[in-house]
């Protein structure tokens, strides 16, 4: 089953659950802000996955981030989608969640 790890903080992890939700995707939703439990899991593929590389090198924290049935990351949960042949929809304006105001 298809994880993702995110926050309700974040704008682009509530559109990826937007998105999901409207296809009927299944998930599981492991929201790294409800306990210190989630955030060590979230932390533990953070801090050793490549893919998080330019997360860490921007200080981006790298939500959502989507863990595929293979075990395999992802960050770019409208490709993914894109895979799939799921249309994107798009709810909410842009914005960004980082002091810096350049993403999550």
């Amino acid at each position: 089953m298809l994880v993702i790890y995110g926050s309700p903080l974040c704008p682009d992890c509530r559109e990826c659950k937007v998105n999901l939700d409207a296809h009927g995707v299944e998930y599981e939703y492991i929201d790294i802000n409800k306990s210190m439990r989630n955030l060590k899991a979230f932390l533990k593929l953070r801090d050793r996955l490549p893919v998080f590389d330019v997360c860490r090198e921007n200080g981006f924290v790298g939500i959502p981030a989507l863990v595929l049935e293979d075990g395999s990351v992802t960050l770019d949960w409208e490709g993914w989608m894109k895979e799939k042949g799921l249309p994107i929809v798009y709810r909410e304006t842009a914005q960004a969640c980082s002091i810096d105001g350049k993403g999550c």
